[in-house]
């Protein structure tokens, strides 16, 4: 970001450590609002960068949370079958004391 926003903001980035601070202010999603681009170039990649940080979070909370509801649904199935069973269980000895 430094490279393509200096020249058109030189007071804002000053130097590449300017640069670098955006990029992880951005990247992480907070966005201070104190040092931004506003070139075309620069906007577009701000948009990237953005996106990027957006996924960051998104993708692994899918996963995560797609594993936690692949464990709750296998427990509720063996649940489901052990009360099957018993049910069976207790059938059979009905009929077995009648």
């Amino acid at each position: 970001m430094y490279y393509i926003e200096r020249n058109a903001q030189p007071d804002v980035f000053e130097n590449i450590g300017d640069g670098i601070w955006w990029a992880i202010i951005t990247f992480a999603t907070v966005g201070y609002g104190d040092i931004y681009p506003i070139t075309p170039l620069g906007k577009l990649l701000g948009c990237i960068i953005c996106l990027f940080g957006v996924a960051m979070v998104a993708i692994p909370t899918g996963i995560i949370s797609s594993s936690f509801m692949s464990m709750i649904q296998k427990k509720e199935r063996q649940q489901m079958q052990a009360e099957k069973e018993q049910e069976e269980k207790r059938q059979e000895e009905k009929h077995s004391n009648d």
